[in-house]
């Protein structure tokens, strides 16, 4: 059985050699945007590394009880780290509890592995205590992190670590994988393809989840609203996205990055390289307002909030800030004028 993960060919060939070789690290760390396949790369290597039955060295069987269980993130000799909840942090206590569970043998497996998932939510005392781990890890012990990119934890982390920036597919090669593998038309696996921006995890996602879509479709609602509306009314969504916490916000504001920087394209007449393809006669509304220089000023004043979100500043406040900075236009955008 292959490794089940999309577009990441040569993140596999290198780690399926390390398992041939007998040159495993004790430490990875895998990096990219969300949906890219970062944990599902990860539980393919913990599956690989601790398959009882696999076809060749580096292969998995996909059927025996070690690949099912750390599929589902089940196994014993797997433990899981990652924050409580949405917008929480992974806490200095959560490491320790870790640091007792790796210095028991395994139970079953050949390797002991700890899976932590977008550890950059990872307070600096977590951070910190983590780094023991990574200079001491016993010899039966990998660990795995999954991080945004290597540049939001310690460079001490990162150091200790086989690091693998894993970057989007392809568009077309995405649609071809969604149309094969998901059994879509080709329309729907190309419409897909370009919403997610090649990250197959956030094309499976939009594809099984309704709730998604519509939560999708209510934020670009949001957005076209606040461009007729009045201060007051800017005011009052700042307000209410202020009181998300603080992934749901990045989700908003990279959408709304993804919206502007259509407009963008249409402004300079580039309206093949769209990635809200479904939006497109909104869009072309909001692009006969602008010229190329407004249309980047809205795209750089979404930047700029998603920069603050990063370095936490007060929400409240870049919100308010990033109302202001978009146009006002005195024509309503036809919200029934694409199929959101």
């Amino acid at each position: 059985m292959t490794w089940q993960i999309w577009g990441q060919d040569w993140a596999v060939h290198l780690l399926q050699q390390h398992i041939r070789s007998g040159e495993v690290r004790h430490a990875y760390l895998f990096s990219g945007v969300p949906g890219v396949g970062r944990r599902t790369l990860a539980l393919e290597f913990a599956r690989a590394l601790n398959c009882s039955q696999p076809p060749q060295p580096g292969g998995l069987c996909g059927e025996c009880r070690n690949c099912r269980q750390i599929a589902r993130m089940e196994h014993a000799d797997l433990t899981v780290v990652q924050a409580a909840e949405p917008g929480s942090a992974i806490k200095v206590e959560q490491i320790r509890e870790l640091q007792h569970s790796l210095s028991l043998s395994p139970y079953e497996a050949r390797y002991r592995i700890a899976l932590l998932l977008n550890f950059e939510q990872a307070t600096p005392s977590a951070q910190n205590a983590l780094l023991k781990t990574l200079e001491e890890a016993p010899s039966k012990v990998i660990l795995l992190l999954t991080v945004s990119s290597p540049e939001d934890v310690l460079p001490t982390i990162v150091s200790r670590c086989e690091v693998l920036r894993l970057r989007p597919m392809a568009l077309q090669s995405l649609a071809d994988h969604l149309q094969r593998n998901a059994v879509m038309e080709p329309k729907q696996a190309e419409w897909l393809a370009h919403l997610s921006g090649g990250r197959p995890g956030a094309a499976l996602r939009l594809h099984h989840d309704p709730a998604a879509l519509e939560e999708r479709r209510q934020w670009i609602k949001t957005l076209f609203t606040a461009l007729s509306g009045s201060r007051a009314v800017r005011f009052q969504i700042s307000e209410g996205l202020a009181g998300k916490d603080r992934e749901q916000i990045r989700g908003v504001l990279r959408l709304w990055s993804s919206l502007w920087r259509d407009v963008l394209l249409l402004c300079g007449g580039q309206p093949e390289a769209l990635t809200n393809l479904d939006l497109r006669p909104m869009l072309e509304q909001v692009a006969a307002h602008l010229d190329l220089r407004r249309a980047y000023a809205c795209l750089n004043a979404v930047e700029q909030a998603q920069a603050g979100l990063d370095a936490n500043l007060n929400m409240r406040l870049l919100l308010d800030v990033l109302m202001l900075d978009i146009p006002y236009l005195n024509e309503q955008i036809d919200l029934n004028s694409a199929q959101v």
